[in-house]
């Protein structure tokens, strides 16, 4: 099943503000060193799913602190524990969702670079093959879960029409997103997951083994964050900033359409249809719970907010001004 979402980009309006320069203190990331430390971490799909690696359901699949399953008290633990679960396979179902705009778009980055025998080159082109890899990994875990799941568990999409309404937006705006996304995969693995004993052994591993590769995607969307922002105006990077945030109002839209599927999992997971008040308590608590986990935690991210200050002092202010909502 698919659900259509609909691009409304509803962002608070405010005035642009005229471009700062950029400190000293930019993050000293090469090329060269992206690439010889994603050469180091290298992995294969195969190792990481299939044969004798199976997910363990009788575990939760995803952190408290992004799950926020606490608020449904008119579940059991158990019940709750499958609430995570289905919250686990939407979260690299979305990741794979999402992918499908970043892969085109690092080959369009890279594309006029060819040319350059250089590192440049060479880390772009590692950067979208394990890109590639990912979304392998996610559809192979996809039909791992619905195997040992053994219900329905749908997504937004088609993650065609998806890509297509990102990336119409200009170049700076889809490159924020983007190293919005990578920040955020970060953060979720660094302060949530990897000290998380409770988590499915399989789940985490491949929570762990994606966020190996994107510490170096997240350097090297800094960079071409930069790149793009170099050459424009103060107002060029404020109208960036702007649609940015129209991306995010977008994808919000498709979050809350997603907390719609997740309800209809969950239903038909347990065999039963919830109370209206349950489903209305669902709703509001889980939606903000995705909000959280994919826009809320990316946009607060220190690395994210210090990037966006190099290129104007007024986009990170407008940015820090609409987290809340999010969080």
């Amino acid at each position: 099943m698919h659900q259509r979402m609909t691009p409304e980009m509803s962002t608070p309006a405010t005035a642009t503000a005229a471009r700062g320069a950029m400190p000293a203190t930019m993050p000293a990331y090469s090329y060269a060193a992206i690439l010889a430390a994603s050469e180091r971490v290298q992995w294969r799909v195969e190792d990481l799913v299939g044969g004798d690696k199976r997910l363990d359901f009788g575990r939760p699949f995803m952190p408290a602190s992004l799950a926020r399953t606490e608020a449904l008290d008119f579940l059991s633990p158990a019940e709750r524990r499958t609430m995570n679960q289905v919250g686990g396979h939407t979260y690299l179902a979305l990741f794979g969702v999402v992918e499908e705009f970043i892969l085109p778009f690092v080959l369009d980055h890279a594309r006029p670079r060819l040319s350059m025998e250089d590192e440049g080159v060479r880390a772009f082109l590692n950067f979208a093959s394990e890109e590639a890899k990912h979304i392998h990994l996610f559809r192979r875990f996809r039909a791992a879960f619905e195997e040992g799941f053994g219900h329905r568990c749908d997504v937004i999409g088609p993650a065609e029409a998806i890509a297509k309404e990102v990336l119409s937006h200009e170049p700076l705006s889809v490159a924020l997103a983007i190293l919005h996304i990578e920040w955020m995969t970060q953060r979720h693995y660094l302060e949530s997951v990897k000290d998380d004993g409770d988590l499915d052994p399989m789940f985490k591993s491949l929570l762990r083994h994606h966020w190996m590769e994107e510490a170096q995607h997240a350097k090297l969307d800094t960079m071409m964050v930069e790149a793009l922002a170099a050459t424009m105006t103060g107002d060029e990077v404020m109208r960036a900033v702007d649609g940015y945030l129209g991306i995010g109002g977008f994808l919000d839209a498709g979050l809350r359409q997603q907390t719609e599927l997740n309800l209809a999992a969950l239903e038909r997971a347990l065999g039963r249809a919830m109370t209206p008040a349950q489903r209305e308590r669902f709703m509001a608590t889980q939606h903000q719970a995705a909000r959280w986990t994919y826009l809320g935690s990316g946009m607060t991210h220190p690395a994210f907010l210090e990037t966006l200050g190099r290129l104007a002092p007024a986009a990170r202010a407008k940015v820090e001004a609409v987290a809340p909502m999010f969080c």
